[in-house]
């Protein structure tokens, strides 16, 4: 008989840890973007991008209405973008392990940190796996932070990235692992 995940409804203090397996070459490949229009500060290496923005790393796409990319000294670079209002912003890149493997979210904000390569989904976060076009797992809160090193992801019920007693609930859906179909 099929064994089947079909619904966790995690507790109002409980975070949600999976492994999931970013695309390794991505870290080496370089940012590019487009927007509609594009505002620099040399000297504070502060870029705003405006308007049907599109940020690609590899196989890491984010999209956005507004894009804020600052870099630090080592040249590591960090990137806030939202959403237009009433909007989400998105998120998607491949992962490894298969042809077709990918992990995509979208929030109303999202942060990306080139050093460390985690993405922050913020305020109406949704993120899901996918293999192809069909989508495995699923999860959704208030706050997901996606690590691609340490292949992990975890979902809080606060923007603020914390777990807060009636501050609502994740709720995510995991599938068997396709080594388990059929069994």
């Amino acid at each position: 008989m099929k064994r089947l995940f079909l619904l966790f409804l995690f507790g109002l203090n409980m975070v949600c840890t999976v492994a999931v397996h970013a695309e390794k070459g991505d870290s080496e490949k370089p940012t590019n973007f487009e927007a509609d229009k594009m505002d620099v500060d040399d000297v504070k290496q502060i870029r705003t991008l405006t308007g049907n923005v599109i940020l690609t790393r590899g196989t890491m796409i984010l999209k956005a209405d507004k894009m804020v990319l600052t870099e630090d000294p080592a040249g590591y670079q960090f990137a806030k973008l939202f959403a237009a209002p009433g909007g989400l912003a998105t998120f998607r890149q491949k992962r490894d392990g298969g042809a077709d493997l990918w992990m995509e979210g979208q929030a109303e904000r999202i942060e990306y940190d080139g050093k460390t390569e985690v993405v922050r989904l913020i305020s109406k976060a949704k993120m899901r796996r996918l293999e192809g076009k069909k989508s495995s797992d699923e999860v959704e809160g208030q706050f997901i932070s996606y690590d691609s090193r340490a292949e992990f992801f975890s979902v809080n019920n606060t923007a603020a990235g914390e777990s807060k007693s009636g501050a609502g609930r994740v709720r995510g859906v995991f599938q068997p692992h396709s080594d388990q179909k059929g069994k």
